[in-house]
């Protein structure tokens, strides 16, 4: 976890002056490149679940079975359990970040088209930033200049989309970017467990909400999902939440929320770019200029970082 510099000292004359502690640069470009292309396919990946899974139960599952293969590797492994504290920290986190910010997308994604769904997903560093800035984190220039950017980006990208919602779709997903936001601020500075451990305790408490919202909302497997469906939600579970999830909660205590954030704005380009190669969806003009407008915007966060 990282700290805060204390105040200024006079060190002794032979003593040359401490380096910056910096995260490991390659590690954090594979970090960032993890969220960037795992959660970018998760989109396609929750339309095929949602033709055999309803929505909190599909998100249950996948966050249940996601956590007892991380969290029992992780123990057979010898990392030490989550502390009481470090459990409480986590639960709030799967609630705000799993059963309000993905379980709400999964349940937008019902009634709400692709274009309006990227929008609003892609509001969520801007919360973020604004939700920092609330808690004493000052965003840059460079920064501001960057997240505002990246979502001009993802509009022009999707102005050629069908813009369908319903209205419980449009307050699922301005609820959702909020919430996700709100905890990623929220868990700076928290006393959590290891970000692997973190991510599996955080993926125990949200699927353990998520799937008893599903069952009280009266959400009920019928039926034997199509095999489609079942391995998107078994894809989900290893590359989006043990991978993806696990590449996000390490970004989150190593480098500043304005590049942590900045997948919400890559997420929707990939998500078009599989939807041509996977499904002879056609990439248009604004598709194009959508996506080098978002890549100058993620750029500058990056050149802007701390």
């Amino acid at each position: 976890m990282s700290a805060s510099p204390g105040p200024a000292t006079s060190a002794p004359a032979s003593s040359p002056p401490a380096a910056p502690i910096r995260s490991p640069a390659l590690a954090t470009a594979f970090a960032l490149l993890s969220v960037y292309l795992v959660w970018g396919s998760t989109y396609l990946a929750i339309r095929y679940g949602l033709e055999g899974y309803p929505p909190f139960l599909m998100g249950g599952l996948r966050f249940l079975a996601a956590s007892a293969l991380f969290y029992g590797v992780l123990r057979w492994r010898g990392h030490a359990a989550p502390t009481r504290a470090q459990w409480k920290n986590a639960a709030v986190m799967g609630l705000l970040m799993l059963v309000c910010g993905n379980g709400l997308v999964n349940f937008a994604e019902q009634t709400v088209s692709s274009g309006v769904a990227a929008i609003a997903v892609a509001s969520m560093p801007l919360w973020a930033a604004l939700f920092g800035r609330l808690r004493g984190m000052r965003s840059s220039r460079g920064e501001w200049l960057g997240l505002t950017v990246g979502f001009l980006g993802v509009v022009w990208l999707n102005a050629g989309s069908e813009l369908r919602a319903s209205p419980a779709g449009m307050i699922a997903l301005l609820a959702a970017p909020m919430a996700w936001a709100w905890g990623s601020v929220w868990s700076r500075g928290r006393d959590l467990a290891p970000a692997f451990m973190s991510t599996a305790a955080q993926m125990v408490c949200g699927g353990i909400a998520m799937t008893l919202l599903g069952l009280v909302l009266g959400e009920r497997i019928v039926e034997t999902p199509p095999l489609s469906a079942t391995l998107a939600v078994a894809y989900l579970a290893l590359f989006g939440s043990i991978i993806g999830f696990s590449a996000y909660v390490w970004l989150l205590d190593h480098v500043r929320p304005a590049l942590a954030t900045s997948y919400a704005y890559v997420n929707p380009p990939i998500a078009v770019l599989l939807g041509a190669l996977l499904m002879g969806e056609r990439v248009g003009g604004s598709a194009v200029g959508g996506m080098a407008l978002i890549l100058v915007g993620v750029g500058v966060i990056a050149a802007s970082r701390r």
